[in-house]
């Protein structure tokens, strides 16, 4: 059952206007309020679901509520009797993919980035294959060669850290009902800095951000935005079929084993997501909303992409990659610790979750990012510069 957020969307939207901004004090304190209204949230919706819902757990099940396996059961058990988690504690196993389920289930974005959970592995090979299939004379030598530049990538994992305020009285509730409490905190955690890392990353101590150049000059591990492509402006008829067909057709680039433009394309049909920040999805949507002769309003845009929005996205920006290109993925976690530091909490004890994570653009083709002019007397400028 969906977690009914009241605070934490608005607190969200305001870290990523200070994230935008660059002040790593307001990025801590706008950090530290999101966090807080997270977690006042959870703790009020899993309270009232406490006072409202039946106990019998087959009626939960088919309610769609949470029924723990039994090593979960017996965790969360013995964090209910301890009084919370030991420095030594592992989430179990079965937590863990429903973390990476909720994160990839109720966060579209990171859906579409095809965020995977690698476990233990640290590298991945993945190439172009051509010319699997040869024609030749029957008995003949064996023709067929997989003719592809295949390349090997080294994920060099990052920690992502999540904070876990468990309040005295969540105790009370029993080990389903932390065990919900506890996942909803760390998926909802995770979610935002994955996003951040995905889309809006430096390439320092963190991911190479869809926003971000890979191919571009690096000062002091930082990598620099992409120079935007050109202008949408998503004007009825010829104009936004012509502006998308300069999107598709940078994204349809790809590049040879030495690193110059390959002559044959990549396929991308059904694979282009464009990423708007919220303010301007709706702009975009009534854009492209169009009333047809039965009097139904229909939202459609050439190439169909697949559309979908980040806080993360500046406003006045449309990012637009292609699924697959973008390596997304996550690992291991490090065992839940007491956070002993200077911050404290009044009838609560914070503790910190570690998951691994790092993402990166295969190529400087993966995305691009245009400027956005939705005036009705805004005019395309679209190039194909990268």
């Amino acid at each position: 059952m969906p977690i009914k957020f009241t605070n934490f969307e608005e607190k969200k939207a305001a870290f990523a206007a200070a994230v935008q901004e660059g002040d790593e004090n307001a990025q801590s304190e706008a950090l530290n309020a999101m966090m807080e209204a997270l977690a006042d949230d959870v703790q009020n919706d899993i309270m009232s679901n406490v006072n409202t819902q039946i106990s019998d757990r087959s009626i939960l099940q088919s309610r769609g509520q949470n029924v723990l396996t039994s090593q979960e059961m017996e965790f969360f058990n013995a964090v209910v009797e301890d009084g919370g988690f030991k420095d030594t504690e592992t989430l179990p196993k079965e937590t863990q993919e429903r973390v990476f389920e909720d994160l990839v289930s109720t966060h579209p974005i990171l859906q579409q980035l095809g965020l995977q959970n690698l476990g233990a592995v640290t590298e991945f090979i993945y190439g172009d294959p051509e010319g699997a299939a040869v024609w030749g004379p029957l008995f003949d030598g064996i023709k067929g060669q997989l003719n592809a530049t295949f390349r090997k990538e080294s994920i060099s994992q990052l920690k992502l850290t999540a904070f876990i305020p468990l309040a005295n009285d969540m105790l009370k509730l029993g080990p389903v009902w932390i065990e919900r409490y506890v996942r909803t905190m760390i998926t909802e955690a995770m979610a935002v800095g994955l996003e951040k890392g995905f889309v809006a990353g430096t390439g320092k101590n963190q991911p190479i951000g869809l926003l971000k150049d890979p191919a571009g000059s690096v000062v002091d591990g930082v990598y620099p935005d992409k120079t935007s492509a050109g202008t949408l402006t998503f004007e009825p008829g010829r104009t936004t079929i012509n502006e998308l067909e300069g999107v598709v057709s940078l994204l349809a680039k790809k590049l040879k084993g030495d690193g110059t433009d390959a002559d044959e394309p990549k396929k991308i049909a059904g694979k282009v997501v464009m990423v708007t920040n919220p303010f301007d999805t709706f702009k975009v949507q009534a854009a492209a909303t169009t009333q047809n002769a039965n009097g139904v309003y229909v939202t459609n845009l050439p190439f169909n992409p697949i559309m979908s929005e980040s806080v993360f996205v500046p406003q006045g920006k449309a990012v637009f990659f292609v699924r697959g290109e973008y390596i997304a993925a996550m690992g291991g976690t490090e065992p839940i610790k007491k956070f002993e530091e200077t911050m404290a909490m009044e009838d609560a004890t914070l503790y910190i979750a570690k998951q691994f994570a790092t993402g990166k653009p295969k190529d400087k083709y993966t995305s691009q990012v245009y400027d956005l002019s939705l005036n009705s007397d805004s005019t395309t400028t679209t190039t194909t510069s990268a």
